[in-house]
């Protein structure tokens, strides 16, 4: 008898999740319509040059909000949630946007991009966990905000917060604040890097370097233009592959210095390959296969294959956008407490001008 109310528990949560799974592709079905459809719609109106602006983050983003708010006044959306795969179609999104990026742009902005990585890593890390300290903040907690703000937001809090032992407490105030964050730089940072005049190059490097998710860095590349959006890319993921190098140190910092008495995992080499994201591969591995076929097709059947991945890549950035809103918590705002937002918001701030003097120095003469 239990196991069999087992086995309709089972099948009840797989069939939210499918229904979760269709709320999202609904969303990004009436995101690829909009973005289709409202320029026409708006042309010889007011709002047509805002109409014709508007790309489809923005859409995508203001779909999975609205839904949010319905799924959650009719008490539905925690049940829906495990269909909201936000990893999972970023991921598959970027792997896909690799093979739109030819292996040679990923070969010229390697060197910058990872002396920037560095540079900016370091000097957001340690400032965040200077000001921490500062405010008194906890040290397990001051190492997933650090963590966050200076690689690539929730990924890099999760590593941190396996290698600090931190509470569930600690990461969720952390992945709150990431969001909250996130969110607004979508739109802010492209719109600045406008008004700054920055090339391409150089507000891809700034937005890869500064917006905290990986999906929000597609988000504000895709409404910076193509070419911001491949640079954006490979400075996120080069940021990303450092997630490792940042965890196993924490580990061996925190089993040495802070948690000594506490019977801390012994640090182990196999460490960097488990934190290591694997779907960075992916994307470099999909670029050397279109720039192979390159050399093998002609023309108008490559310009064929780039638009067909084009295609692919958007509809999982959509569907990562429409599952990014559908699973922002406004109420866990509150239990994030003014001292973690304090810090975060300091941090990003000067994540901002330091971004912005290196994508300067780095990318300034660099052509995608």
């Amino acid at each position: 008898m239990e196991r069999a109310n087992l086995q309709d528990g089972r099948r009840l949560e797989w069939r939210w999740a499918v229904a979760g799974l269709v709320v999202v592709l609904g969303g990004g079905a009436l995101t690829r319509y909009l973005t289709e459809n409202v320029p026409e719609w708006s042309e010889g109106t007011a709002v047509a040059k805002l109409g014709g602006a508007v790309e489809f983050p923005v859409y995508a983003i203001l779909i999975g909000l609205s839904l949010n708010a319905v799924l959650s006044a009719l008490g539905v959306r925690g049940r829906l949630a495990a269909g909201f795969r936000t990893e999972f179609f970023i991921k598959t999104g970027l792997v896909l946007l690799g093979g739109t990026v030819v292996l040679s742009v990923i070969l010229r902005a390697a060197g910058p991009a990872v002396l920037q990585a560095l540079v900016l890593i370091t000097g957001v890390f340690f400032f965040t966990w200077w000001v921490a300290g500062r405010l008194g903040v906890d040290d397990h907690l001051r190492a997933l905000l650090a963590s966050a703000v200076s690689i690539c937001g929730v990924s890099a809090a999760i590593a941190a917060a396996g290698a600090v032992k931190a509470k569930k407490e600690h990461l969720a105030y952390t992945a709150t604040l990431v969001i909250v964050f996130a969110l607004p730089s979508i739109f802010l940072l492209p719109w600045l890097a406008q008004v700054l005049g920055l090339p391409d190059a150089v507000a891809g490097a700034w937005i890869g370097g500064n917006i905290d998710t990986t999906a929000a860095v597609s988000a504000a590349g895709a409404l910076a233009g193509e070419d911001a959006l491949q640079i954006a890319s490979i400075v996120k993921l080069t940021q990303n592959a450092l997630i490792g190098f940042v965890a196993v140190a924490l580990t061996a910092w925190f089993a040495v210095k802070v948690d000594r008495g506490e019977g801390a995992p012994r640090l182990r080499a196999i460490d960097f390959w488990h934190r290591f994201p694997k779907f960075v591969i992916g994307f470099v591995a999909a670029s050397v296969i279109v720039t192979v076929a390159a050399e093998f097709l002609d023309e108008a059947t490559m310009e064929g294959v780039d638009a067909t991945v084009k295609g692919f890549r958007d509809y999982f950035l959509i569907l990562a956008f429409v599952s990014i809103g559908l699973e922002f918590e406004a109420r866990t705002l509150k239990e994030a407490g003014a001292r973690p937002v304090a810090v975060f918001g300091l941090a990003t701030v000067f994540n901002l001008v330091l971004g912005l003097l290196l994508a300067t120095v780095l990318f300034g003469s660099f052509e995608v």
